[in-house]
């Protein structure tokens, strides 16, 4: 009994320790991204999803938009919402800097100002989360 209680403790250690965390300017925490993609809300419910195949879904798996691997983000029509650079530089449709996502993590507007923090996560889903797509 020992043996599996310390088992089931191990997963959900390693479980936690696999979601990143996502954080507002001021370091409060506003969710989660886990490494399978799954986004969750501060409360650890799911808020939507980021399929290996770049398929951008809300919590109910509506699809919601796409993810390029050109960096191109785009909605569920298949029009261009933005992009991001391979530097990090996150740019509207028009190609006009809307933000910044450092290589350590930091999320800055247009004004080099951090409004969050996403450190271990892919910048094209930080984009996704901080500039394109709201998920409540």
């Amino acid at each position: 009994m020992k043996k599996l209680f310390l088992a089931i403790a191990a997963f959900g250690i390693m479980s936690f320790a696999q979601a990143q965390t996502i954080e507002s300017g001021s370091h409060s925490t506003t969710g989660y991204i886990k490494s399978d993609g799954t986004i969750e809300n501060s409360s650890h419910s799911t808020v939507g999803y980021i399929k290996n195949d770049g398929t951008i879904e809300n919590s109910s798996h509506s699809t919601i938009g796409y993810i390029k691997s050109n960096g191109t983000i785009e909605n569920s029509s298949h029009s261009t919402v933005g992009y991001v650079k391979s530097d990090g530089t996150v740019e509207n449709s028009s190609h006009s800097t809307i933000g910044y996502v450092k290589d350590n993590g930091t999320v800055e507007n247009s004004s080099h100002s951090t409004i969050g923090y996403a450190s271990g996560v892919k910048r094209e889903w930080a984009a996704v989360v901080y500039f394109f797509f709201k998920f409540n």
